[in-house]
């Protein structure tokens, strides 16, 4: 079986530990407050999941998911992420992380940066523009018509090719729009972020294709 590392375990890293369990995957999950706060959600996952430090979930997953938001300085396990297949569930919220100027700018995307954070990681942006309930009540098996479908970003193609296993497990189509520089395409505000609710491949196709840049606010 598979062992996924989940760093986060907030509403996003719960619900993909959840989905990753109904499919028949390990788990290993961590979060900034130490394992034995976990315990209840260990629990309720059953004899497929534990806990660990951020350092142990990377280091006994066959990829990782990091469910929390970049930080300016990095804080995610460098050592034991190295080599592994990373997906990135964040979203560029200003609001809620602050800014990077970087970012604001269109110079890079939040996910380049995580990328140059962990150089020797092979970083996908995956599951962002879902709302962590969908995990289950959007899903459907393959060949379902209009199945709901999802996007992934990333400069490694062996990444896109996992992302879109892990997906279709899941219960959803996917459309790749990488490379990670294009990654801000399904970001907060634009159209397949807004369409989250259901898009088809086409569909999500499509709004990708419309996105357009957002200007943030320039801090004083």
């Amino acid at each position: 079986m598979t062992t996924i590392g989940i760093i986060g375990a907030g509403e996003v890293g719960s619900q993909l530990a959840r989905a990753a369990v109904a499919h028949d995957h390990h788990v290993v999950i961590a979060n900034s407050r130490g394992p034995e706060t976990l315990k209840g959600l260990v629990t309720e996952l059953g004899p497929a999941a534990r806990a660990a430090t951020a350092a142990g979930a990377a280091a006994a997953g066959d990829f990782v998911i990091i469910a929390v938001p970049l930080k300016p300085v990095n804080d995610m396990p460098a050592e034991q992420l190295a080599g592994k297949i990373v997906l990135d569930t964040n979203n560029y919220m200003p609001w809620r992380d602050g800014h990077f100027p970087a970012v604001d700018s269109g110079e890079k995307t939040v996910h380049e940066l995580r990328q140059e954070q962990l150089p020797d990681a092979k970083i996908a942006k995956a599951f962002t523009h879902i709302q962590a309930p969908r995990l289950f009540l959007s899903a459907s098996p393959p060949g379902t018509p209009g199945r709901h479908a999802l996007s992934v970003s990333s400069d490694h193609p062996e990444a896109v090719e996992l992302v879109t296993r892990l997906y279709d497990t899941f219960g959803f189509d996917t459309v790749d729009n990488s490379p990670l520089s294009e990654s801000w395409r399904s970001g907060p505000g634009q159209p397949a972020w807004r369409a989250h609710a259901h898009q088809t491949r086409e569909q999500l196709a499509a709004h990708l294709a419309d996105a357009r840049r957002i200007p943030y606010p320039v801090r004083g």
